[in-house]
């Protein structure tokens, strides 16, 4: 019997449509994108996201845990010190937030208008 494709999305074998549980809910590409830079604390990343809500965020970095794709760092400090940074899953993820910014630049984010020569001097 043949396969289709929905029946691969239907039985979890499809490795996009398994990528896609991690990267597609909003903010998760904006939080690895801004641990590729390093570990992070909550407040650091909620300033990163800017509108994002604090039980948002929360969520998103439990379900990112969960997937294996950050860990939590708690530093036995006072007051206590929680970091989050990527794993080596987390990582492997770099590339696609590498092109969603290649894309992002080139087809959505309109140029800037250029400027004549006559309006650069005035």
């Amino acid at each position: 019997m043949k396969r289709t494709m929905n029946d691969v999305h239907q039985h979890g074998n499809c490795a996009v449509a398994a990528t896609a549980e991690i990267m597609a809910t909003k903010w998760t590409p904006l939080i690895v994108h801004d641990l590729s830079e390093g570990p992070r604390r909550f407040m650091q990343l909620e300033h990163a996201c800017p509108g994002i809500s604090p039980r948002t965020l929360s969520e998103r970095l439990d379900m990112l845990e969960r997937q294996g794709v950050i860990a939590r760092r708690s530093y036995p400090e006072s007051p206590p010190r929680v970091e989050y940074e990527l794993t080596g899953k987390g990582r492997a993820l770099l590339p696609i937030i590498r092109e969603m910014r290649k894309f992002g630049r080139s087809w959505m984010i309109p140029e800037p208008p250029k400027r004549s020569r006559s309006t650069a001097r005035a």
